[in-house]
Formats: C-alpha cells, structure tokens, sequence
C-alpha cells in the first residue's frame, strides 16, 4: 500500500500534485484554508481528466475513481498522512509555521516535504523541532505532465526517509533526481540564465518577445522562454530570482529583472491570470 499523501496548498502546483498522485493510486488528502481555491482546484482537475477522457487516454470510470481518491478539505485537522507536503507560498516562515501546526496532528513516522523551487530545505528544517524528518521534493509546472522531480536531502536527511520520497516519485510516474540542498537546486540554477538573458535581450530592444520564443523553439526547446515564464507565473518565477539572487550573494548576472517585476506589479502572472508576456 503507498503512502497517503496530504498536500497543502491548492494552488496551480498543489491541484496538479494532487491530481497527478490519485491517477497513480495514491490516496491524497487537499488542504488549503480558502474554500474558493479548492473548488477551483476541483474545477481544474475534473476539466483536465474530461480532456483526457476525450482523448480516450482514461476512461470515464477511471475519472470518477481518480477524483474519489481526492479530498479535499478547509479543515487542518484532517491533514494526517504517512506524508504531508507543502505547496503554498514561498516564505520561510509560512512553511515553518505550516510543517509545526502538521506535526502536533501526525505520528513520528510522518514525513514533511516542501515544494519549495528555491527556498533552503535545511533553514526551514533547522527551525522546527524535527528536522531528520523535513526535506525537499521540488515538482515542475505543469506536475501532471512534467517527470521530473528533485529531492532535495539536508545534513538531517537520513537514507530511509530519502528512499520513501525516492518511492513515492516513482510510484507517482516521475523521474526521481536526488539533490543537496544548494541555492536553486538544480533545474532553477541551470535554468536562470535561460529566463534572466531573454529578459535581457528583450529589455535593450535587440529581439521582442515573439522572435526570442522563436528562436529558442526552434533551437530545439519545446517551449520559448516567454511562454514558459507565463505558464510558471510570472510572480513565481520573478520569487524565484530574487531568492536566487540573494542567496548567491547579489551577483550581476543574476540580477531579477525589471520588465518581469514590472508584469508582476501589474497582475500580469500569465496563463493564470489571462495576462502575462502574451494573452492567455
């Protein structure tokens, strides 16, 4: 029997965790305090498992099963699981706050792990009172269709809990990638130059949007800079580059840029919100 799974935060991320773990047969519990982000939540996966009945990639039946495995609750108490994680905004001290309320209503054998895509696992995990039990397990949006997923370990880490992240991964479809808990882990280190010299390129007027996607697409990326960033958000990923930029020390050629602050500062998040770099 796999793990039950609790997921907090109903957002993009959480919804698309959830989801993707209940059409792998994993029995998944959706918390979030705002009962209208669960129903949105609800909302974008049965219209996501309608598309792939259409498709004829599942059955209906196996639609009303996969959302039966879902469920979903405004009510803290009933986030007990063999594994609880987080997906709710990037700050430290929410998640800190979140994972020692979750504690007091698990057993010792619960696991909690963060979304986080590029917050330090170990700041979070040394601030709670059991840290061996607090790692990382970073998805990609969308996480019903992306297999890749890091784990990240602390000093705290021990191999038996790794190996329980490692197996829900797998059994959830994924392809697992093991990580230390560094600025950016891994994808969003390598992936930082990606987004902050489009944005760049854009900014000085040297290409617009449409010809940087272009290009990129046809150098053989499935999806242009511009339009990833819209489908990431563009508050996360702009999040992600400040924190970025901080945690290695200010560096110039990370430095966030001011074309997506400004999107950010004017609600223009992307797909989420109908407005981004492009109309959504």
């Amino acid at each position: 029997m796999p793990d039950s799974i609790c997921i907090c935060g109903a957002g993009t991320m959480g919804s698309g965790i959830a989801q993707s773990a209940a059409q792998h047969g994993i029995p998944v519990i959706l918390y979030d305090l705002d009962p209208a982000k669960l129903s949105r939540a609800w909302l974008q996966i049965e219209k996501d498992l309608q598309q792939q009945v259409v498709k004829k990639r599942i059955r209906f039946d196996d639609k009303k099963e996969i959302i039966h495995r879902i469920r979903f609750t405004t009510v803290i108490s009933e986030c007990q699981a063999g594994i609880v994680l987080e997906a709710i905004v990037e700050n430290t001290e929410a998640k800190v706050s979140l994972f020692t309320a979750l504690e007091k209503l698990n057993g010792f054998d619960t696991l909690f792990v963060s979304n986080s895509s590029s917050l330090s696992i170990k700041a979070i995990a040394e601030r709670t009172a059991f840290p061996d039990r607090i790692m990382g397990m970073h998805f990609f949006n969308p996480a019903t269709r992306m297999k890749l997923v890091e784990i990240i370990r602390t000093d705290h880490s021990n191999e038996a809990s790794v190996q329980r992240i490692r197996d829900l991964a797998v059994l959830m479809g994924k392809t697992p990638v093991i990580c230390k808990d560094d600025p950016g882990f891994i994808v969003n280190h390598v992936a930082r130059p990606f987004y902050l010299e489009a944005l760049r390129l854009a900014e000085k007027g040297i290409a617009d949007i449409e010809t940087i996607d272009k290009l990129a697409e046809a150098a053989g990326f499935k999806m242009g800079p511009f339009h990833l960033m819209d489908l990431i958000g563009n508050d996360i990923n702009y999040t992600v580059s400040c924190s970025l930029y901080e945690a290695m020390g200010r560096p110039e050629r990370l430095k966030p840029s001011p074309l997506q602050e400004a999107k950010v500062k004017q609600g223009e998040f992307g797909r989420k919100s109908g407005r981004g770099f492009f109309d959504n």
